[in-house]
């Protein structure tokens, strides 16, 4: 059995629907109007235990919502959830018990108190045994770098810091599942590797499964190995990372230095064997797509125009994909 299964889930909002100025509020004082709205449509998937999923979409796709309804702070309009064998929102503190998370910028932590009571507090709120919590309390301390961080009071931490902490707060109690909500939203670049880091060796020393939604793609390419994608309440792709950049990920940018340039190299000339987007002189950027062409063919055409110095390859990573997806330049 899938650690989380939801079949066929939906979540609608209702609004008021009532026009505008006093008229307008005396009309629906009487008879009210509503409208609804379609959070989520009918969505499916199973993930199994130690899977890492990035749950990805554009702002207002239904991320949120969904882990919303996974954790129990929403009920579903219709449709089945389980997590571990438990309906969330029907069994809110056995649920708890067994998940962890994190939501943006909304702490778990006390403010005003140092860092380790928090710790302690969480400790006595979901019944850690000593050792266990002496354990991961070294362990994390280690992997996060905590150690000057643990009497110092939540208030005083920057970002970076009060998210490690976070971080730490949240698999203290070897949850089984933990959904991560714009875990890295706002730190620099090697806190973010330090968080990436500790998810990976959590996940692979205690299998637990990780749910990670964010807006930093770098998170989802570094961390996931599956992804699942929504787009206006909908998922329209559910698979791997890798397969997902070989069916999508068709374009290849290359970075050439060239000399002796004896002529424009305009897009018409090239008769769409590959884009011009950046032309210098002494310097090309283009993009081809790799089912259509080969970097010998780019290369060989190229040298009809200049002498190549020096060439980078890259093909494309996962944010330049979803642009194209979101732009509805790639259907999926």
């Amino acid at each position: 059995m899938s650690i989380i299964e939801v079949k066929d889930l939906e979540k609608v909002y209702k609004t008021s629907d009532k026009e505008s100025g006093i008229i307008g509020y005396v009309k629906h004082l009487f008879h009210p109007k509503y409208k609804e709205f379609k959070a989520v449509k009918s969505v499916n998937f199973n993930i199994e235990e130690g899977e890492l999923v990035g749950y990805i979409g554009e702002n207002g796709a239904g991320k949120s919502t969904t882990i919303k309804m996974l954790t129990g702070l929403l009920t579903p309009t219709s449709g089945k959830v389980r997590v571990n064998g438990k309906v969330p929102y029907e069994n809110r503190i056995e649920n708890n018990k067994q998940i962890g998370a994190v939501f943006g910028q909304k702490t778990q932590l006390w403010w005003d108190l140092p860092v380790i009571e928090s710790f302690r507090l969480i400790k006595k709120m979901y019944k850690i045994p000593e050792n266990e919590y002496r354990k991961n309390l070294k362990k994390f301390s280690n992997l996060l770098e905590l150690d000057e961080l643990l009497n110092k009071p939540v208030k005083n931490l920057s970002l970076g810091q009060k998210m490690r902490c976070e971080i730490a707060a949240t698999f203290l109690h070897n949850p089984k599942i933990v959904y991560l909500d714009e875990p890295t939203i706002g730190l620099d670049v090697l806190v973010k590797e330090r968080i990436r880091k500790f998810i990976k060796d959590i996940n692979k020393e205690k299998n637990t499964t990780v749910i990670l939604t964010t807006h930093d793609l770098k998170d989802i390419e570094e961390v996931c190995d599956r992804i699942i994608l929504i787009d206006k309440g909908s998922i329209i792709y559910d698979g791997e990372k890798q397969a997902f950049k070989d069916t999508y990920g068709k374009q290849v940018l290359a970075e050439i230095s060239i000399k002796n340039k004896n002529a424009l190299i305009t897009n018409e000339t090239l008769e769409d064997e590959f884009e011009v987007i950046e032309e210098t002189e002494n310097f090309l950027k283009i993009k081809f797509n790799h089912d259509k062409t080969t970097i010998m063919n780019v290369v060989n055409r190229i040298s009809n125009f200049c002498e190549i110095v020096d060439m980078h390859v890259q093909e494309q990573g996962l944010e330049e994909i979803l642009k194209e997806i979101y732009r509805g330049e790639v259907v999926c």
